[in-house]
């Protein structure tokens, strides 16, 4: 019989992603309403010392399979690995992020045993009547939400989307256990060699981090006035953002995209500048702890999620507002 939710949580040279944590947190929710337990996997060289803060996060239990071959990502050998655990536990679900990684592992996992996978969710919730996890992604570029459900094989399995769900508070009473489970491994599952590992010298712009961001869509008129954006942004000590229209136009790179096909956030404050609110933008930020919206159009969506809203012309009310943010920066720097 399966049993209880599986978390793959990655960790990149001893540091555990944030999207295992989030995933952790939506997995104690789902796991209340089957009546099971949540078990996270850590794969790696060394991990154990990792488990600990995965149970003060949620997790009811921990398996760690560790052996040099896993000391940096290669497909093969975690595949082999996870699907040994697969295989030997037999959970009723498992949960990856979507990211690098996840969707490299995850299809090959879920081939391996026979089973359905439902890609780049940000919604997932347990059916009170079957049962069954309920995976919901966007499907046909964002248009429409698909709801997929797996009825006839196990694990259930679906990669979530990094900062769409929350992470639960860190509990450092909790206890669980902790299990090293062994995986065999030989010279012929490495069948790549890994020559260097090169790291980046600056890292990628992380906008589900931002405390503040400062968002455009096609109000704005043109790439230029991301300028604008940004002098906000600096002062406030945030990050520019931006609706798909301006990515799709080449005016922003995609790793600044808000939205269903881009990333979900979740900052102190979101600025939204010159964006009407379609629905695919409003899943990626209406989470955001307060929400303030410009636009010159009264009836735009964005407006029945706003905190704050100003309607007017952007092009007008932003060099006043960045001079305001900058005087009360000033007089606060004085006092």
């Amino acid at each position: 019989m399966n049993k209880d939710i599986y978390v793959v949580v990655e960790q990149v040279d001893g540091v555990v992603q944030k999207v295992g944590i989030e995933l952790i947190g939506i997995a104690s929710k789902l796991a209340a309403d089957l009546g099971q337990e949540v078990v996270a996997v850590l794969l790696g060289k060394e991990v154990r010392g990792l488990a600990d803060n995965l149970i003060h996060h949620g997790a009811n239990k921990v398996i760690c399979v560790e052996d040099p071959i896993l000391e940096h990502y290669a497909t093969e050998p975690y595949t082999k690995a996870l699907n040994a655990v697969v295989e030997a536990k037999k959970p009723e679900i498992v949960l990856y992020g979507a990211t690098s990684i996840g969707r490299d592992l995850a299809p090959r996992v879920s081939a391996r045993v026979h089973t359905g996978l439902t890609a780049d969710c940000t919604k997932l919730e347990i059916d009170p009547e079957t049962k069954l996890l309920l995976m919901t992604r966007p499907a046909f570029g964002g248009n429409i939400m698909a709801t997929i459900v797996c009825k006839e094989f196990r694990p259930q399995m679906a990669t979530v989307r990094p900062g769409v769900m929350q992470a639960l508070p860190t509990d450092t009473s909790r206890t669980g256990e902790v299990e090293v489970f062994q995986v065999d491994f030989t010279d012929a599952d490495m069948n790549i060699k890994i020559r260097e590992v090169i790291k980046e010298k600056h890292a990628k712009v992380d906008i589900t981090e931002a405390k503040v961001l400062v968002s455009g869509g096609r109000g704005i008129g043109s790439p230029e006035y991301f300028d604008v954006l940004k002098e906000l942004a600096d002062e406030l000590d945030g990050l520019v953002t931006s609706s798909r229209a301006n990515v799709d136009a080449g005016w922003i790179g995609r790793e600044r995209q808000v939205g269903q096909t881009g990333k979900t956030v979740r900052p102190d404050l979101y600025m939204a500048c010159g964006i009407s609110g379609a629905i695919q933008h409003l899943a990626g930020m209406e989470d955001s702890e307060f929400i303030v919206a410009i636009n010159k159009d009264a009836q735009a969506p964005i407006f029945d999620v706003a905190d704050l809203g100003v309607v007017g012309d952007l092009h007008k009310i932003m060099p006043i507002l960045i001079d305001k943010v900058r005087a009360l920066k000033a007089e606060k720097a004085n006092m």
